[in-house]
């Protein structure tokens, strides 16, 4: 891998965290709270997909995007269950009882998991500094979120649960789609896997669809997280991911706590404090550090 395509795909990696950093902030405002509950977390995870795979379609049918190699429609299926029916399924079913600082929690555990995933799928072998590196950066999220979240520990309820096994869907369907970027294009991977999950979502949308009257808001946070973060934000990051190497560009995902805080500010009413800006730069810095860590890749082809 030579240095341009590395530093692309972290740009590339950057662009898509900033898109998806608005994701949990925006599930919040479609959801509501416990108290004042607004769109339902099975609508809003089957409506996202929907939206989101009418537009593959047409975007399928206005490019002649052909047909995925038959070798290729395995890794899609374990593309859409990650991506399009898990981490959407659990984060917006615990949204509406944890508050986002609480998730992101969660969401710091992300890059590390993602990282394992693309050691063992493309056989890499990352250096001891990288995985320190990666592993203090995470340490430096949870430290910072457990700090904000205002409990003394941190209660495995059932909401964060549900984010756990987010992440670990969100992982796998990280891992398998940066390695089909690889062959095909990067907007035609999540493309065809939202199409193929089309037949199963529009039917659980329609059974789910509101029928009470909702504020502007909560529709306009359904849109954000229909288009961007179901769509548009994984032509940037699966294309990052394919060309910096899933193992090093899924650290700049340690941002994306930070980045969510940043967005929650003016949508939630949470306040940005020297203590954030403090976690943030240290945890720039780990990924900094990181990035200049050897990976190595064994000679043998990747793992099936």
């Amino acid at each position: 891998m030579n240095t341009h395509d590395l530093k692309k795909g972290l740009w590339l990696g950057v662009l898509g965290v900033t898109i998806f950093a608005l994701t949990l902030p925006m599930t919040r405002l479609a959801v509501g709270t416990s108290d004042a509950p607004l769109m339902s977390g099975m609508f809003i995870a089957f409506g996202r997909a929907v939206v989101a795979g009418v537009l593959s379609g047409l975007l399928l049918w206005w490019s002649k995007a052909p047909l995925p190699p038959r070798d290729a429609w395995g890794p899609l299926v374990l593309v859409a269950l990650g991506v399009v029916f898990g981490f959407p399924l659990f984060t917006s079913v615990a949204m509406r009882h944890v508050e986002a600082v609480h998730a992101s929690v969660m969401v710091g555990v992300l890059p590390l998991a993602t990282a394992v995933v693309g050691a063992f799928l493309n056989r890499q072998r990352p250096s001891t500094g990288f995985w320190i590196c990666a592993l203090a950066g995470t340490a430096l999220v949870v430290a910072f979120a457990l700090l904000r979240s205002g409990h003394s520990g941190l209660a495995l309820q059932t909401a964060d649960v549900l984010l756990l096994i987010a992440m670990a869907c969100a992982a796998v369907g990280y891992g398998h789609g940066a390695r089909l970027s690889q062959r095909m294009r990067a907007e035609h991977v999540i493309c065809w896997a939202l199409l193929i999950s089309l037949p199963i979502n529009l039917p659980l949308a329609a059974w789910q669809f509101p029928t009470e009257t909702l504020p502007t808001s909560a529709w306009v946070a359904f849109a954000y997280v229909s288009v961007f973060s179901m769509w548009l934000g994984f032509f940037a990051w699966y294309k990052g991911l394919a060309l910096g190497g899933t193992v090093r560009v899924s650290q700049v995902q340690l941002l994306q706590p930070f980045l969510s805080m940043l967005f929650a500010v003016p949508l939630l009413g949470e306040h940005l404090d020297a203590v954030t800006v403090g976690f943030g730069v240290a945890v720039i810095a780990t990924v900094f550090i990181g990035r200049r860590m050897p990976v190595h890749t064994a000679l043998k082809g990747p793992a099936a």
